[in-house]
């Protein structure tokens, strides 16, 4: 089994998940899996590297990571030639690519799992099942069941560079798996969502933080934009004062300037959250597929 793009997942999938990383996060793994790991990261990353080494350390698994910079890639070696040499070393790869589509080129050629870790501006599927993850737990301590066909509506704002977020693009389609969920974007010039996500309203932050139940933030991606971008936009606490008290401010991380560290201490911030809950679904996902 491999975990390249959200569109494999159905309902029951996503909840599968979502209920074994609840599992973990109370009571530990279940079982050790004696496997190893290999993280194969083109692109920095901190949360994503560290959470599946984590993950793999308290389930049992050796862990192999390899970054561009120190494999044969900085020779010239195609991203073909890299899997098919891996494969002989270890039981699944978590690939990191700043190509998109580079997981399903990885697919065709791997005879052991690919977990897409993030392909450029295209999906970064654990990522966005950790999400998922985190609002159902917050949705639930604020008495809301995600599940549930006859709740009111949840009113999710994406807001930051929504071309490029790749988080934002796979959440969007878990979300929409669920019902009653409704979408605004806000995002600067130039960076609107790709069309075939489009299935929000447009709104003015001004207007669209007193009403919104999830505000989820993302920083300008500028290492994929040529040119510059005007950033207007910063969470911060005047911004929060005009919020709902129920509201769940999400961060995918890394931030720059787009949510205020002075934000931090306000309860309805979740994206340390978001962070611990990445080890627990990463644990769920490795133990799903090995």
């Amino acid at each position: 089994m491999n975990i390249v793009s959200v569109s494999q997942f159905t309902k029951d999938h996503v909840i599968h998940y979502i209920q074994k990383a609840g599992r973990f996060k109370r009571n530990g793994p279940d079982r050790l899996l004696n496997k190893t790991i290999i993280n194969l990261f083109y692109e920095p990353s901190t949360r994503t590297s560290c959470s599946f080494q984590a993950a793999a350390i308290k389930m049992g698994c050796a862990v192999i990571s390899i970054t561009d910079k120190y494999s044969s890639v900085e020779k010239g070696e195609s991203l073909e030639d890299t899997i098919k040499t891996i494969n002989y070393y270890g039981d699944t790869i978590v690939l990191r690519h700043p190509e998109k589509g580079s997981s399903e080129r990885a697919v065709k050629v791997s005879k052991i799992p690919i977990i897409n870790a993030g392909d450029g501006n295209g999906e970064h599927p654990t990522q966005a099942l950790l999400d998922i993850f985190t609002i159902y737990e917050e949705l639930y301590h604020r008495g809301i069941d995600l599940f549930s066909e006859t709740r009111e509506s949840i009113l999710v704002t994406f807001l930051g560079d929504l071309k490029n977020s790749r988080t934002v693009h796979s959440l969007i389609q878990l979300l929409i798996l669920f019902p009653k969920v409704d979408f605004i974007y806000i995002t600067p010039p130039g960076l609107e969502m790709p069309q075939e996500f489009n299935y929000g309203q447009i709104l003015p932050l001004e207007e669209a933080i007193r009403v919104t139940d999830i505000l989820y933030v993302t920083r300008i991606q500028k290492e994929r934009i040529i040119g510059d971008v005007i950033e207007d936009y910063c969470i911060d606490k005047e911004a929060m004062n005009k919020a709902k008290e129920t509201m769940i401010l999400m961060h995918p991380l890394p931030r720059v300037k787009e949510i205020s560290v002075e934000v931090d201490s306000d309860p309805r911030a979740v994206y340390f959250k978001q962070v611990e809950n990445g080890l627990y679904m990463r644990m769920a996902i490795l133990d799903t597929i090995l």
